[in-house]
């Protein structure tokens, strides 16, 4: 994921809203969200090279996503896959605290990452260019650097996300796709300067991604609801203007204890 904007306890009806973009290389194969059938409580897209995902959700209520931090500099060509971290989150058993606490002692083998895990109790982020945070009730935005760190698109989602929020059920679900497709260009004098190039800064500095190359591969909406009921909703575009493929899935959390 690219950029993560995300609700906790600041809706009637959901303790969680999370509106989230993916952003790659359009060549680099993937499969949209579905169960998968290694593990059947894990609802996740899945990245066929490396057979990582980069957001999911479990039928016992744990949920995972993560962006990239951007810094070219330190790039490892060797680096372990980041998004291996989320699939071995939605997998296990271990809480988020712990299972954080374990990435930590290995973080600095791989390239920047920040990562977003929750269960039915609490919500955690972490990056290895940081620190782990229990996050309180909110509205938190997340791209390719620390969370909150005001990007414009950051700053511009965050806003939208808030407006949003005075929606429910379908009302809700089309505000939050609309702000995902967002593609408003900032003035180059707020863009930040990360090391890839003004023309790159320009292209990346959106909501909505696209180019002939890279760019937003989908959208999702995760909501958790105060209900105990989860809703999964996808838009796969792989470079098009509109989504060749729609997917919605709905469950109530299991109890796992």
């Amino acid at each position: 994921m690219c950029l993560i904007l995300f609700a906790c306890n600041a809706h009637p009806d959901y303790r969680l809203i999370l509106a989230a973009n993916r952003d790659e290389f359009y060549d680099r194969p993937s499969a949209p969200a579905d169960f998968w059938t290694s593990h059947p409580q894990v609802l996740a897209g899945k990245d066929l090279k490396e057979k990582g995902t980069w957001l999911g959700v479990t039928r016992g209520g744990k949920f995972a996503a993560i962006t990239n931090y951007r810094d070219p500099a330190s790039w490892k060509a060797d680096a372990p896959s980041r998004g291996k971290l989320v699939s071995r989150y939605l997998t296990g058993s271990a809480g988020p605290e712990k299972y954080l606490r374990n990435v930590a002692k290995k973080a600095e083998a791989y390239n920047g990452f920040n990562l977003l895990l929750g269960d039915g109790a609490d919500l955690f982020v972490y990056s290895n260019r940081g620190d782990i945070r229990k996050l309180s009730s909110g509205i938190y935005g997340l791209s390719n650097e620390l969370l909150d760190t005001p990007w414009p698109k950051v700053q511009r989602g965050k806003k939208l996300l808030k407006r949003a929020l005075a929606q429910k059920g379908k009302e809700l679900e089309e505000a939050l796709f609309d702000l995902l497709a967002d593609r408003r260009v900032p003035p180059d004098r707020n863009l930040p300067d990360t090391g890839i190039g003004l023309e790159w800064e320009r292209l990346l500095a959106t909501m909505f991604i696209k180019s002939p190359i890279y760019g937003t591969r989908s959208s999702t909406l995760l909501l958790i609801g105060k209900n105990k009921r989860v809703k999964l909703i996808e838009k796969v575009y792989n470079g098009e203007e509109e989504p060749w493929l729609i997917s919605r899935f709905a469950f109530p959390v299991e109890d796992r204890t």
